[in-house]
C-alpha cells in the first residue's frame, strides 16, 4: 500500500509512495484559482474501464505488439487481455524485491528489437533496498511468458539509509538507448545533495546502450555522447541531473521531446521539458529549487560549484503547482504522455498527467473533467491510446465521447541513430 504522509513537510513529504510529483504552469505557476475557472472550457474526455482488481499498478506499457502489459508493484508483470490478466503473469520476482511504500516493482521497458532478441528490463528496489536494473528474456517456448531465470542486473545503485524516492522509470527513448529516472536516495530535502553531485546515479537522469557488451559484464556500455562520457570524473551513465523523485517520464512519440514528472518537496510540483535536439546535460535544479522557489534546504552539502538559487544554469520547469489550493488536495503530480491516439482527439497534442491525492487530471493546464483518485501512472498502447493506471488496481482508457469512431493515431518516432538527434524529425506530417 502506497502511504502519504501526514506531514508532507517533513521525512517522506510529498514522495507519495511509489510516484513522483508533476508540476502545471508554463514558465511560471499555475495558479488553481486559474485552472478552475478554465475547467469549463476545458476538453471534454471519459474514462473507460479497462480492468480491475489487479494490484497495486506501477506502470502499463506494451511491447511494439497488441497485447496490454502491467506492472504491479508486488513484483509481477501481467499481460491484458479482453479486461482480464492472463492467469499466468508474464514475470514474477516478488522473492527479489523489496516492497512496497515507495519501493517494489516500478516499471518495465521492452527492447526496441524486443520482437527478435526477447529482451526486456526491468526496474525494482532489491533485496538490500538498493535500486536494480535488470535485464530478462521472453520465453522461447511461450510467447506469454518471461524465462525468470534469465534476469542478470546491469546496475545496482546503493540506495543508504531511507526508503523513499527511489525513482521508478524505465524508458527507451528515440536514439534507441535507455534512460532510467533514479530518486534523490530519500529523507527530506536531499541531505547529502545527492542530486547535484556527478559522483553518484542518485537523482538523476541516466542513459545507457544496452546493445553494448550484451553478452559480458556490465551488460551495457555508454553512448558517445553522454555529457560525461569520458574516463575518470563524474558518472558516465549520467544524462541530466537535478531531480528530485522522477516518478514517471515519457517521450513524445511524433516529435521525440520528453517530459519528466518529478516530485515536489512540500510547496510545488514540475514537469521538466527536454527537446528531441538537447545532448544532455541539464540541470533541473533539485535541491537548490523546488520547481522556480528556492529549495528549503539551500546548498547544505553540495559541492562547491553548484550555482545558486535562481541561477540560468538551472533549467526551469515547463509546468508546475503547489500543493496550497483551497479545498484540493493536491500531494504528488503521476507524470503522462502527450496524446497522439485517437479515440480524444480533444486532447490530442496535449500533455496529459495526474495528481495522485486529488485525482485530478490536466491536458497540459486545463483541468478535465474526470477525476482519478489515486491514479499512478499512465502508459500507451502500440496505437498511441492513453492510459491510466490506480494504486487499486484498476486500469481505464482515455476515450471522447463526442468522437464516435476512433480518429488517426500517429506511429511511434522509429529508433534514429545518435547523430539524427539535431534533426527535427520529418518522418511524419499530420496537424493536430
Amino acid at each position: 500500500m502506497i502511504r502519504i504522509p501526514s506531514d508532507r513537510r517533513a521525512g517522506l513529504v510529498v514522495a507519495v509512495a511509489v510516484f513522483p510529483l508533476l508540476a502545471a504552469a508554463a514558465g511560471r505557476l499555475a495558479l488553481e484559482p486559474e485552472s478552475a475557472r478554465r475547467a469549463a472550457a476545458a476538453p471534454v474526455v471519459t474514462l473507460e474501464p479497462v480492468a480491475s482488481g489487479l494490484g497495486q499498478i506501477t506502470g502499463i506499457t506494451n511491447a511494439r505488439d497488441d497485447r496490454l502489459f502491467v506492472t504491479v508493484q508486488t513484483g509481477q508483470i501481467l499481460i491484458l487481455s479482453n479486461g482480464q490478466a492472463l492467469a499466468t503473469p508474464f514475470l514474477d520476482i516478488s522473492s527479489k524485491i523489496t516492497c512496497c511504500g515507495e519501493r517494489g516493482l516500478l516499471s518495465v521497458a521492452f527492447h526496441p528489437n524486443y520482437a527478435n532478441n526477447g529482451f526486456f528490463f526491468v526496474y525494482y528496489t532489491d533485496l538490500g533496498g538498493d535500486i536494480a536494473i535488470a535485464r530478462y528474456r521472453r520465453s522461447a517456448l511461450d510467447a506469454n511468458q518471461a524465462e525468470p531465470t534469465s534476469g542478470v542486473v546491469l546496475l545496482s545503485i546503493p540506495h543508504p539509509g531511507f526508503g523513499n524516492h527511489n525513482g521508478g522509470q524505465l524508458q527507451f527513448g528515440p536514439d534507441g538507448f535507455l534512460y532510467v529516472g533514479t530518486g534523490d536516495g530519500g529523507s527530506a530535502n536531499d541531505p547529502p545533495c545527492n542530486a547535484q553531485r556527478t559522483d553518484v546515479l542518485l537523482g538523476k537522469l541516466l542513459r545507457i546502450d544496452v546493445d553494448q557488451n550484451v553478452n559480458a559484464p556490465p551488460f551495457y556500455g555508454i553512448p558517445p555522447e553522454n555529457p560525461y562520457g569520458e574516463p575518470g570524473g563524474p558518472r558516465d551513465e549520467i544524462w541530466a541531473t537535478g531531480l528530485r523523485n522522477p516518478w514517471r517520464f515519457g517521450f513524445d512519440r511524433l516529435t521525440g521531446d520528453l517530459w519528466i514528472g518529478d516530485v515536489g518537496q512540500g510547496e510545488r510540483e514540475e514537469i521538466d521539458f527536454q527537446p528531441y535536439s538537447s545532448h544532455g546535460g541539464e540541470n533541473y535544479g533539485w535541491k537548490i529549487m523546488e520547481g522556480t522557489r528556492c529549495g528549503d534546504g539551500g546548498s547544505s552539502a553540495c559541492p562547491a560549484d553548484v550555482p545558486p538559487c535562481g541561477s540560468p544554469t538551472f533549467v526551469a520547469p515547463k509546468y508546475e503547482y503547489t500543493h496550497a489550493a483551497p479545498g484540493v488536495a493536491n500531494c504528488a503530480v503521476i507524470g503522462g504522455f502527450v496524446y497522439r491516439g485517437g479515440r480524444a482527439p480533444s486532447i490530442a497534442g496535449r500533455y496529459v498527467y495526474g495528481d495522485l491525492c486529488s485525482g485530478r487530471l490536466w491536458a497540459d493546464t486545463d483541468l478535465l473533467s474526470p477525476a482519478a483518485p489515486n491514479v499512478s501512472t499512465f502508459g500507451e498502447d502500440l496505437a498511441g491510446d492513453l492510459y491510466l493506471g490506480t494504486q487499486n488496481g484498476g486500469v481505464f482508457r482515455f476515450a471522447d465521447p463526442n468522437a464516435p469512431t476512433p480518429g488517426p493515431t500517429v506511429p511511434r518516432l522509429p529508433v534514429l541513430p545518435p547523430e539524427r538527434r539535431e534533426v527535427t524529425p520529418i518522418f511524419l506530417e499530420r496537424s493536430s
